[in-house]
């Protein structure tokens, strides 16, 4: 009996050391999901909208894909930063819903996503953000009050470290949107898997809590209660540490859904915060 018990209890730790070994050597896996569509299923053209495809260059010059979808009489530029899987063509909704807003859209692919070139990391799509942002200034010729980022899920850190970045360039944007926002890697990792020590195995960090401190630009958050990915209470947190001016708007809807599932409320939510904050008409 004691001889069968020890074997038991010896299967359950290296299976216990299997599985965190396995978060440590997949966790890029777990978290960039190009796959799930690297192909475009659509273009802004089958939404009614004019459209140019656009190839950006990084600084350590890797090739990314992007779409341009200007606004006739366009109240601002706003910088387009997807979640986690998927594609650009994947957002062509969330592109509409903007362009009815009287913005023009940038939508990017991160490196290792739909025809962007390169792998994904930290690292790299903190760079790819960079080149969107020259981009809006240097050939869209857009000033740094005329534009918006707009980031959600795993967007939501990619904008949220650019506009921290930017505050050291001198640079602030009219608005930051930060839409199902997490408070950082390791801090979601450790609710969605609470039986292993994710916070202490998480290489991958995206800061979101650290970098909304620093962010000199009105801010949006925008959550659901209903999100079964990223807790509502990630989003609050977010809130909370930011600085003014900012607003909080809750929606109802899941991760995927939301922005779909509150219309009206959701667009115009948007449009309140920047007219009222982002003073953006």
């Amino acid at each position: 009996m004691a001889r069968m018990m020890a074997k038991t209890v010896l299967s359950l730790v290296l299976l216990y050391a299997l599985l965190v070994a396995l978060m440590w050597a997949f966790q890029e896996r777990l978290l960039y999901l190009p796959n799930a569509g690297r192909e475009h299923v659509a273009t802004p053209a089958d939404r009614g909208l004019v459209w140019e495809a656009v190839t950006l260059t990084t600084e350590d010059d890797v090739a990314l894909d992007a779409w341009w979808v200007p606004a006739p009489e366009t109240r601002a530029s706003l910088l387009f930063f997807h979640g986690n899987a998927g594609n650009i063509s994947h957002r062509l909704e969330s592109i509409a819903q903007f362009h009815r807003l009287g913005l023009s859209v940038l939508i990017i692919d991160y490196r290792g996503y739909g025809r962007s070139e390169g792998r994904p990391s930290e690292s790299g799509t903190a760079l790819d953000a960079r080149a969107a942002w020259h981009w809006l200034r240097n050939e869209a010729e857009s000033e740094a009050d005329e534009i918006i980022v707009f980031g959600r899920s795993l967007g939501a850190a990619v904008a949220a470290e650019l506009a921290a970045y930017l505050v050291e360039q001198q640079a602030a944007p009219a608005a930051v949107i930060l839409e199902s926002p997490f408070r950082s890697v390791p801090a979601l990792a450790q609710q969605l898997y609470p039986f292993l020590p994710a916070r202490w195995l998480a290489r991958i960090d995206y800061p979101v809590e650290t970098y909304v401190t620093r962010i000199q630009a009105p801010l949006l958050v925008i959550h659901s209660r209903d999100d079964e990915i990223i807790p509502f209470s990630h989003g609050e947190a977010v809130y909370q540490l930011a600085q003014e001016p900012k607003q909080l708007l809750e929606i109802q809807g899941g991760h995927n859904t939301g922005f779909r599932d509150s219309e009206p409320a959701y667009s115009e939510g948007i449009d309140t915060f920047l007219r009222e904050t982002a003073h953006q008409r």
